[in-house]
């Protein structure tokens, strides 16, 4: 019985991780082919994304979620992304960056694009190993219960391979 037992919780733990995600009163569902990772501090989720053809290593999405006015405003944390890169030269991709506004999933968006050396997640990540040939895709979806930011960062051939796959999750969140 107890095998039994352990059986049905490892399989609805399972299930779980296959369900949709959920933070802001958004739900979303991540590609099958996108493993999730253990918990994080300040995460919602945070996703594996497989390595592209040609590429080293995978790419990572971080979902995060801080509580309704919380976690600064778009304008700000879009320019904190796009200074989290650089040219090969050292100079800034500020001018490069490509930035727009839609409505996904019935939710207003901010869309972010940016290449380069990538330099680090930020003050709160700690040093990191400058990065060449790097791409960020970010949204900053503007939830019921606050903005949901979801950040892609990796090698590029691997961002450009889950830019469909991650459009698609981001145009079928839902009001939760």
């Amino acid at each position: 019985m107890n095998r039994l037992i352990s059986v049905v919780v490892c399989g609805l733990a399972v299930a779980g991780v296959a369900a949709a995600e959920e933070a802001g009163g958004l739900s979303w569902t991540a590609p099958a082919e996108w493993t999730v990772q253990a918990e994080r501090p300040m995460r919602v989720a945070t996703y594996n994304i497989p390595a592209a053809k040609g590429d080293a290593g995978g790419a990572e999405l971080a979902v995060f979620y801080f509580g309704e006015g919380q976690g600064g405003g778009v304008d700000a944390n879009v320019k904190r992304w796009v200074a989290q890169f650089q040219k090969p030269d050292g100079s800034s991709v500020e001018k490069d960056a490509k930035t727009k506004q839609e409505k996904l999933g019935g939710f207003p968006v901010t869309l972010v694009d940016v290449k380069g050396t990538f330099m680090g997640g930020g003050p709160m990540m700690g040093p990191s190993t400058p990065k060449p040939g790097y791409r960020l895709l970010g949204a900053i979806v503007e939830g019921p219960q606050g903005a949901v930011f979801f950040k892609l960062t990796g090698p590029e051939k691997t961002v450009a391979a889950a830019e469909k796959p991650f459009r698609k999750m981001l145009e079928g969140a839902k009001k939760k």
